[in-house]
């Protein structure tokens, strides 16, 4: 649905994407996630030419994007979301909802106010439509603002980063909104953020990216439990990272003590970086377990305990 072939965009003499290359399949959900600066909103921006390319190609459904039926492309296919939901507050809700179809796509008034109403409906606030945006609560405008974006019945939503300006439980509960409403539209859906859980919780595909490069592509678990070098391992979840002998395949050597892994390939006493996740550790008995540690700090934070042990020189 969307392809992204050696995409480059400079400002000024500030490369920010670096020969992107990017595969969007239709009715995927596909989360592009990295630290601030890495760009990631600027690879959605290039999607539908709010940002053009400095080089490189952007094909829609097979189309390449140019200046000539970027605009025609754009509308029938894509709609976006933004942090900020850009409501217009001089507007009623159904106003903001019914002036794209009535201006874009030439839908009669009727038409537009029957789409409105059916997609306040699908966000759950029909009785919402006569309001002011400003009267309503952070949740409730970013839910009409994923209405105005879906009342065109685009073929594919890209969102940036459109929960960052609300609360942790709200977050929340608009993630499972949004998971509901991409499988009831059935639409392809991009969505860019910096938070870790929110990545692996909505996506088919993660994209990492820093430094304006992809580092990994793959499914939530690939790269959760495969990641292909040490940013992704500690950028994505809770890492602890060492230094490690490759003894031979599927055994590491780690602060004189062998242990079994996963890897191969890395050939016979090879320095590695080993990735171990705080849920692969157990903790036993002082001297019942392979190598013996000190508990420096406990924290309580809801549904577990964060421990940092020192042991093995580490």
């Amino acid at each position: 649905m969307i392809r992204l072939e050696n995409v480059c965009k400079n400002f000024g003499d500030l490369q920010v994407l670096k020969n992107v290359n990017l595969e969007v399949k239709e009715g995927e959900k596909l989360v592009i996630i990295g630290p601030s600066g890495s760009g990631k909103s600027t690879t959605v921006r290039c999607m539908n030419f709010l940002e053009e390319p400095t080089s490189g190609q952007v094909y829609i459904d097979g189309q390449k994007l140019t200046h000539a039926n970027k605009t025609k492309i754009i509308r029938e296919s894509i709609s976006m979301v933004f942090q900020q939901f850009n409501l217009y507050p001089h507007m009623t809700v159904l106003k903001n909802l019914t002036i794209a179809p009535m201006k874009l796509h030439h839908k009669s008034k009727k038409e537009a106010e029957d789409l409105a109403y059916h997609y306040l409906d699908v966000v759950g606030l029909r009785d919402k439509a006569h309001v002011y945006p400003t009267t309503l609560s952070g949740g409730q405008q970013q839910r009409i603002a994923i209405a105005r974006a879906i009342v065109n019945e685009p073929r594919v939503l890209l969102l940036d980063e459109p929960l960052g300006a609300l609360d942790l439980k709200l977050r929340q509960e608009m993630q499972y909104e949004l998971i509901r409403l991409k499988n009831e539209l059935g639409i392809t859906f991009l969505y860019v953020t910096h938070d870790q859980e929110e990545a692996l919780t909505m996506s088919d595909k993660v994209v990492v990216m820093n430094q304006g490069y992809i580092q990994q592509m793959g499914t939530p678990e690939e790269i959760y439990n495969e990641p292909e070098n040490a940013f992704v391992a500690d950028f994505i979840g809770d890492s602890n990272i060492i230094d490690g002998v490759m003894m031979e395949d599927r055994v590491v050597k780690i602060c004189d003590h062998i242990f079994p892994c996963i890897d191969e390939g890395f050939g016979r006493k090879k320095p590695v970086d080993v990735v171990i996740r705080p849920e692969d550790i157990m903790i036993g008995k002082p001297g019942c377990g392979i190598m013996d540690g000190i508990v420096t700090s406990n924290v309580f934070i809801g549904v577990h305990y964060e421990m940092c042990i020192e042991a093995g020189g580490f």
